[in-house]
């Protein structure tokens, strides 16, 4: 099988930005088949609901190519490192629910981009913490960090996709 390249790249512009915006977890199982074209989700098949979390600052999507030539394999680790600021009961028990389930999840960036982790496996809660602080200034929330193995990096999906099965309800943890 030849796995022949297609194209070059050219140096872009330094117009982008890092971090993440927005995450939106759905359950697993729910999306159904993906149309996929040209290398990003533009419908999904199934119903699922989307529960979207505000975020803002320390939190980032990092994927890891792991290829092996001794077996011929390569996969990707989509690994979503996650910041909610405030402790409060209601977020708590959210995060009890998603520790114990294997949820797929959609990031927003800075840019404008959507991007699904863990379309096929969905995402693993692999370790995470609960903190008050020590000092003023230190963060008071909690912090979660998400693995999926999949077999294409995380796709790029359409915004209408995501937003438009988005549920209403979310936590304000100033209430």
């Amino acid at each position: 099988m030849a796995c022949s390249l297609t194209s070059g790249r050219s140096l872009p512009c330094k117009s982008a930005v890092g971090g993440l915006k927005t995450v939106y977890f759905a359950d697993y199982g729910t999306l159904g088949a993906a149309t996929i074209v040209a290398g990003e989700i533009t419908a999904l098949a199934g119903t699922p609901s989307w529960y979207k979390y505000d975020i803002k600052g320390n939190s980032s999507l990092e994927t890891s190519v792991n290829s092996s030539r001794e077996n011929g394999t390569t996969f990707y680790e989509q690994t979503l490192s996650l910041t909610l600021t405030f402790l409060d009961k209601a977020t708590q028990e959210q995060i009890k629910l998603l520790a114990h389930a294997r949820p797929h999840v959609a990031i927003e960036d800075y840019n404008g981009n959507f991007f699904l982790v863990g379309l096929e496996h969905g995402a693993e809660v692999t370790g995470g913490t609960i903190v008050t602080g020590a000092a003023m200034g230190d963060l008071s929330g909690f912090t979660l960090t998400f693995a999926a193995q999949e077999t294409s990096p995380a796709y790029f999906v359409t915004a209408s996709v995501i937003t438009s099965d988005a549920s209403a309800t979310q936590i304000d943890p100033d209430a």
